[in-house]
């Protein structure tokens, strides 16, 4: 049997000063402060140093008098014991003491191709961790139940390679079957000892990301952010942008894109854009010559992927799926040239070339649209802001403030020659990926389908208002990011229920998924919020 031992030193007639936002009041020392008990509590065979040392129930301050008693760690911490909103104003003041941008920021790197930093090898172990920051903050996903992963398979960095201090594995890079034995065995080791675990694919190599997820979405709950997760969001982005210039969802199958890019993110978003076609009445075939792809070689055709054949040159299944049906153009055609001849209705830059859409580009694109009788939508995506295609002022005085905009990176608010300042939309990942963190896990669903994804897309797209829309702003503020995954969730999760894809749900009624007052009820009551609950020793 086990037992929960509370440690009786703690006299009820003692007492502590207790600090509760901001202000000092006396509080009985005994068990009277434990009475939200009621609401949960941690069982720890844990005491004294190792308590301390365990971030999951390290509460710094915030112990109380009889918790330091039966966790033995009086005299391991300050006398004063201080409430969790106490604590965030010591943290909120200590970084605005703060001066520089250096001092504020931890800055992330990758393993692979983030950002356009290269081969970073095992020092890109920040940016799981740091993902997962982001489904706690921004998802409610609780922190004890995420785990970042790095998968070392070596680097090509050759200055790492010779660097006595790099810690990683001092090899090239895996390939091939090598390559896919190690995340064999990784993905299955990690679904053996936690079955129902969603797994998210971050910042693989090109040549590796659309093969990896092809192998595992089917076999295993998992998604490739680069790829579906920018996806959606720039799908999300591209239905306000047809909201904002007067169309309808719907019209996103008379678009004519145009992608500079054809890396992972690239393609993973002409894939999805796609499909939100083919879900708005297109075949297969009909949506995928609506796409209009440039990279460095220029515009790509089907000529390059046969005399590429010939030389033996490495393509992409997506590369090749769209350049197969594009024979009616010249190969090779400049971002400029193209944009002359298709005169495409969308301008997208994953390229991760800064300033790469030059005045001449953006007015050609704006003219184009305005002698149809549209409004130009340009989305330079790439990331950081120095390797974005344009900025948003750039943008706005080639198209005279007309169109719509949206980028992967920060801008600053941007005043128009009529006074009216416009803050340009950030297309941000964490938009998607945190809700589908949320939404698996009250689920229960062992895939995340296409359709589930074009949901996400559409429930982003509706959390924003009409009149953020007039004001051409695509996207939802980042501060309401928690009420926003939440809507996004909610939106997946009808779509996987309807699909048969949500057995933790199976005895929830139609009515009940489809109520948009019990379902904001029943998904925000299990998202995690920061909060303290007492420890108790088992033994």
């Amino acid at each position: 049997m086990k037992r929960v031992v509370l440690n009786s030193s703690a006299k009820a007639s003692s007492s502590s000063l207790i600090c509760k936002n901001g202000k000092f009041v006396e509080q009985t020392r005994g068990f009277q402060d434990h009475s939200n008990f009621k609401k949960g509590l941690i069982l720890t065979t844990q005491t004294g140093i190792d308590v301390m040392n365990n971030s999951l129930l390290n509460k710094g301050t915030s112990f109380s008098i009889t918790e330091r008693d039966r966790l033995h760690i009086r005299g391991l911490l300050p006398a004063v014991v201080v409430d969790i909103e106490t604590q965030l104003l010591r943290i909120t003041e200590r970084y605005n003491s703060l001066q520089t941008d250096i001092d504020k920021y931890q800055f992330l790197t990758d393993g692979g191709r983030i950002l356009g930093l290269g081969d970073l090898g095992a020092n890109g172990d920040g940016i799981p961790i740091g993902k997962l920051a982001l489904y706690v903050a921004a998802g409610g996903i609780n922190p004890g139940r995420v785990l970042p992963v790095m998968l070392d398979v070596g680097t090509n960095n050759e200055k790492l390679l010779n660097d006595p201090l790099y810690l990683g594995i001092k090899k090239k890079r895996l390939t091939g079957q090598e390559y896919f034995d190690v995340v064999d065995e990784f993905m299955e080791a990690i679904t053996t000892r936690w079955p129902n675990v969603l797994i998210q694919f971050e910042d693989f190599t090109s040549d590796k990301a659309e093969v990896v997820l092809k192998k595992y979405r089917n076999k295993y709950l998992s998604f490739n952010d680069d790829i579906q997760g920018t996806g959606s969001v720039i799908v999300s982005g591209i239905l306000n942008s047809l909201r904002a210039i007067g169309q309808k969802f719907e019209d996103i199958k008379d678009q004519k894109i145009m992608i500079v890019g054809s890396g992972s993110a690239g393609l993973g978003v002409t894939n999805s854009l796609k499909e939100a076609m083919v879900r708005e009445g297109l075949d297969d075939e009909e949506a995928r010559k609506n796409f209009y792809i440039v990279d460095k070689d220029g515009l790509l055709t089907s000529r390059r992927i046969e005399e590429g054949d010939e030389k033996g040159i490495h393509f992409t299944s997506s590369q090749r799926y769209y350049a197969e049906v594009r024979d009616d153009l010249p190969e090779g055609l400049s971002i400029l040239e193209t944009i002359r001849t298709v005169k495409p209705d969308i301008l997208l830059g994953l390229s991760g070339i800064g300033g790469l859409f030059t005045e001449d580009i953006l007015k050609e694109m704006s003219n184009q649209c305005k002698q149809r009788g549209k409004e130009p939508i340009i989305f330079p995506l790439s990331n950081p802001t120095s390797k974005s295609e344009a900025s948003a002022e750039l943008v706005f005085k080639c198209t005279e403030g007309k169109g719509v905009f949206a980028s992967g990176s920060p801008f600053d608010l941007v005043t128009l020659p009529n006074g009216q300042v416009i803050r340009p939309p950030q297309a941000n990942n964490m938009f998607i990926f945190p809700a589908l963190g949320l939404m698996s896990q009250i689920s229960g669903c062992n895939t995340i389908t296409d359709n589930m994804l074009y949901a996400a897309s559409k429930a982003l797209a509706a959390t924003v208002s009409d009149e953020a829309i007039l004001r051409k702003e695509v996207y939802p503020k980042v501060e309401d990011i928690r009420e926003v995954s939440k809507k996004v969730a909610i939106g997946v999760i009808r779509q996987a229920y309807a699909e048969g894809n949500a057995p933790k749900l199976a005895n929830k009624s139609k009515s009940f998924i489809d109520s948009n007052i019990e379902m904001d009820e029943y998904v925000g009551s299990r998202m995690w919020n920061p909060s303290y609950v007492p420890i108790v020793v088992r033994q």
